[in-house]
């Protein structure tokens, strides 16, 4: 790659950061590449399409992500493991808005954060077998609960951030809260059935419908005198 593409490159890579933190990644992409400072068939040549983009803007957090799951599954304490993972997580949802997109939904065609879902979920499962084995949850919560739970409390994170910073860490600790068995015990069983795949997939899909544009403010008509 010649060195003026590949500075153009950097420039696109370094204005997608930013544009996602700030709008998350359904940002329009000629709003990325105003920002970089090149035409959007430069960009287009770079990243034929938004997937291809937001892999290499996330693949070193996402790599990173996976990594602090590997350590957490090895954590002598399993609670402990599983909230200082789940803390790593939401921090990142605090400040970065393309973060929350990527870690709460499933975006389809990024390899890289495929592989990280099925890892996460993968670490949330191993983590509440263990805390299970040693009486430390209650037995009535499917991992999928577990899953969206988290899903739909990270959506919140950003409007926590913004209203007060670093709140976000006392509705995690509640969350977490009621996944302790004493919960279970002090308040009965969970209502309803627990949450499956299909079920999963399904209500993550809901969770991620974008609001639909309120459209133009109308005037509303003026009173007839007659």
């Amino acid at each position: 790659m010649r060195q003026d593409a590949q500075r153009s490159r950097e420039r696109v890579l370094a204005a997608a950061r930013e544009v996602y933190a700030e709008l998350g990644v359904e940002a329009p992409l000629d709003v990325i590449a105003r920002r970089a400072g090149v035409g959007n068939a430069t960009l287009y040549r770079r990243f034929p399409d938004r997937s291809s983009l937001i892999e290499e803007v996330f693949r070193d957090g996402l790599t990173a992500t996976a990594e602090l799951g590997e350590s957490a599954r090895a954590a002598e304490d399993p609670m402990a493991g599983l909230t200082g993972y789940l803390e790593h997580v939401f921090a990142g949802l605090a400040v970065d808005r393309g973060v929350t997109d990527l870690m709460t939904t499933r975006l389809a065609g990024v390899p890289a954060l495929q592989r990280l879902h099925a890892h996460n979920a993968e670490t949330i499962g191993i983590l509440l077998a263990r805390c299970r084995e040693r009486g430390l949850v209650r037995e009535d919560v499917s991992v999928e609960d577990v899953l969206f739970g988290l899903a739909a409390l990270g959506r919140a994170v950003p409007a926590a951030e913004a209203a007060l910073p670093g709140s976000w860490r006392r509705f995690l600790a509640l969350f977490v809260d009621g996944l302790r068995a004493s919960a279970g015990r002090e308040g009965g069983g969970l209502p309803g059935a627990p949450y499956d795949g299909p079920r999963l997939t399904d209500a993550l899909a809901a969770l991620h419908v974008a609001p639909r544009s309120p459209g133009p403010r109308r005037t509303p008509p003026r009173a007839s005198r007659d």
